[in-house]
């Protein structure tokens, strides 16, 4: 078995690369994802070892001399941070010229050629799920032999056969023994979660067609593949063991309430665990199963409503309806249910009037919190040959963010320029967050809780901070992205 070492590269400050729900990029505060990507298969190599260098604060200089001590490195990669992982990955053979370097991620997966001519220092890059495809690798296996993967041969680039997609969930093993050994928990913060928390899958896949959406449109696929409620609970209990100071844990799937009766399965049995949770879901859940997961520990979903505007749904493939969401958003509120809404802008059919609507809409409902992305069309999605095929693409397949990890508006139309979507951004927050309603409820908060005041007074800076720079960098993203536009 090769020595092997897992790695989250060092990036911008503050950038989430292995962001798994949402987009990839800074946050409006600091926020960091689990590596439950690269987890998975560190947990199939004995002897291996996972280093997730951003929420650690590790620099290139901190990790890089590491590779003299191992055979194998696995990066895991994404589209805005290729350029940066694929200099890493020199960096590497720098430190250790034997040193064996593949990358793992949907950016690879879908340009395998372009990701390898554009890295010289990697060896192989995986297509699809990757977890047996490192464990082979690092199991000594010949790369020809490897099915999955694009790697060079002798100055020539070669393809293997595809890679059967796992069915067989349950055969996977814990990432959690993962997480205890190689990762400092406290280092993880998402600003709607309690602190600290834990999250991890139960499954792969969404059932839903969004078209901006990457992790179903390339590693997970349209079927929901799950591990079942014993593995869930085993695991859960082992979590709960590990780290008694967490006070949530979430699920990480796509839409955990793609299967409803196996939520609710899930959902009683974390109940007798006594444990804290929250999940990713579709604003379309039935008020008996919220009343069922509340009883059982459910805290908060993370609900994707994206537009305000039902036609913008529609193009997006999104299978929600207004009337619905707002009866689902309603109904988690009278059984109290926190909601941390997504909104995107900047989709197919956006103008200043349906921004405008969405911000209305988002005011209305009253979800907690919000997260404010701009439309992100990476490649692998519909979303992206959409652009295209269309001329709204006005970049380079890397440039999803700007110098310093904050995403810019990589799409206009002749009814929306890049610039005004990457405003807007701004605007929304404002609008939604200085109103005097919201701020009463913020404020009550943090009266009843002197951890909740500490926490939001600090997100408060983070957040203040973020948007300054911010406006910094919009010279340098926004208005050179939206030239061709105005």
């Amino acid at each position: 078995m090769k020595h092997t070492l897992f790695l989250n590269p060092p990036s911008f400050e503050g950038f989430d690369g292995g962001a798994g729900s949402r987009y990839q990029a800074r946050r409006e505060i600091r926020s960091f994802w689990y590596p439950t990507w690269l987890a998975q298969p560190a947990a199939m190599v004995p002897g291996s070892r996972l280093i997730d260098a951003p929420p650690d604060g590790l620099t290139v200089e901190q990790v890089a001399p590491l590779a003299r001590d191992y055979e194998l490195a696995v990066l895991h990669t994404s589209t805005p941070s290729f350029g940066n992982d694929a200099r890493f990955a020199a960096r590497l053979k720098e430190e250790n010229p034997r040193i064996e370097i593949g990358m793992v991620g949907a950016h690879v997966g879908v340009l395998p050629l372009q990701s390898l001519n554009g890295a010289s220092a990697v060896d192989w890059v995986a297509l699809g799920e990757f977890d047996y495809t490192c464990s082979e690798i690092a199991a000594g296996k010949p790369l020809h032999e490897v099915q999955g993967i694009a790697y060079r041969d002798h100055g020539q680039i070669r393809m293997t056969a595809p890679r059967a997609t796992i069915e067989n969930m349950d055969a996977l093993p814990n990432v959690v023994e993962v997480y205890k050994r190689d990762l400092t928990i406290e280092n993880y913060f998402i600003g709607y979660l309690q602190h600290p928390y834990v999250s991890l899958y139960t499954g792969r896949g969404c059932r839903s067609k969004c078209t901006f959406c990457l992790w179903p449109q390339t590693l997970g696929g349209h079927r929901y593949r799950v591990r079942s409620a014993d593995s869930v609970e085993a695991e859960m209990a082992a979590a709960k063991k590990y780290f008694p100071q967490v006070r949530e844990f979430f699920f990480d799937d796509d839409t955990f309430t793609d299967d409803l009766p196996r939520a609710e399965e899930i959902a009683r049995r974390l109940g007798r665990l006594g444990i804290t949770w929250s999940c990713n879901a579709k604003a379309n859940v039935p008020r008996k199963t919220l009343e069922i997961l509340r009883a059982n520990g459910l805290r908060l979903l993370l609900v994707g409503y994206e537009s305000g505007n039902q036609q913008i749904l529609n193009n997006i493939k999104k299978g929600t309806r207004l009337d619905i969401a707002r009866e689902f958003t309603r109904n988690s509120r009278e059984l109290g249910i926190t909601i941390h809404g997504t909104f995107i802008l900047g989709l197919p059919g956006e103008t200043p009037e349906t921004i405008r609507e969405t911000i209305r809409f988002a005011c209305e409902i009253e979800p907690e919190t919000i997260q404010v992305s701009l439309a992100a069309p990476y490649p692998g999605t519909e979303l992206y040959r959409q652009a295209q095929e269309q001329g709204w693409l006005q970049i380079q397949t890397g440039e999803l963010v700007d110098t310093h990890g904050v995403q810019i508006a990589a799409l206009s139309f002749p009814t929306l320029s890049s610039t005004l979507i990457f405003h807007s951004v701004e605007e929304f927050y404002r609008k939604f967050y200085f109103r005097p309603r919201k701020i009463f409820s913020l404020v009550g908060g943090m009266v009843r809780s002197p951890e909740v005041m500490r926490r939001r007074l600090r997100e408060g800076v983070e957040f203040f901070r973020f948007l300054h720079e911010r406006k910094k960098t919009t010279p340098e993203s926004a208005a050179a992205v939206g030239s061709a536009a105005n």
